[in-house]
């Protein structure tokens, strides 16, 4: 169980990474500073940089987080839950906005949509966000093996989590383009992908 002090440090990590990306959204990558990063966040220069080594880390690390809590919420799922239905209950309860979302929602959608696509382009962004997979697949396919029995470096535990981190970005990409549901999106993607990803009809 996480204690407190662990809690609170989460909570201004996710703060601190939100306001990154709010601000970089509405303004762009490079007309933003560090110190407006932390100004939004409500924390000094020396706490950003003792959560993170750049604009572009805390962008990233969205993601990673949210794949480490999807990788223990995989691990908390009761153990006679077949495979794919537990890693799709696992990957959807990370949808839920979390506290920092809510006091600050995103603005117009397709202003949010349009702001987002620009700031993946930026390549420190883009760089930030292949590390952070490469450790957020990692993480996920410990949880798989420790569901299967299987060892981490097996075959089987780095595709299965391959495949749905993959799938996870396909669905993250599709709702930019589409606005449509992301719940509703993310659960048919990983029901293709546990069917063997079939030819459509």
């Amino acid at each position: 169980m996480v204690g407190l002090r662990e809690q609170k440090k989460q909570a201004t990590r996710d703060l601190i990474s939100w306001s990154a990306i709010r601000l970089i959204v509405a303004r762009g990558y490079d007309k933003v500073l560090v110190e407006d990063i932390a100004a939004e966040a409500g924390v000094s220069p020396r706490t950003f940089n003792n959560y993170f080594s750049s604009k572009a880390e805390a962008v990233a690390s969205r993601h990673l987080d949210r794949c480490e809590r999807m990788a223990q919420a995989l691990r908390d799922r009761p153990a006679d839950e077949p495979l794919w239905a537990a890693i799709t209950q696992a990957m959807l309860s990370e949808l839920r906005p979390g506290p920092e979302v809510k006091a600050h929602p995103r603005p117009d959608p397709d202003a949010w949509a349009a702001g987002i696509r620009l700031m993946l382009s930026v390549p420190a962004i883009q760089a930030e966000t292949l590390r952070a997979g490469a450790l957020a697949e990692t993480t996920f396919a410990d949880a798989v093996a420790a569901r299967t029995g299987t060892a981490p470096t097996d075959l089987y535990p780095r595709l299965v989590a391959g495949a749905a981190l993959s799938a996870q970005n396909v669905v993250s990409q599709t709702f930019l383009n589409r606005q449509i549901g992301m719940q509703e999106l993310l659960t048919d993607a990983l029901r293709q992908v546990a069917a063997g990803l079939p030819p459509p009809r």
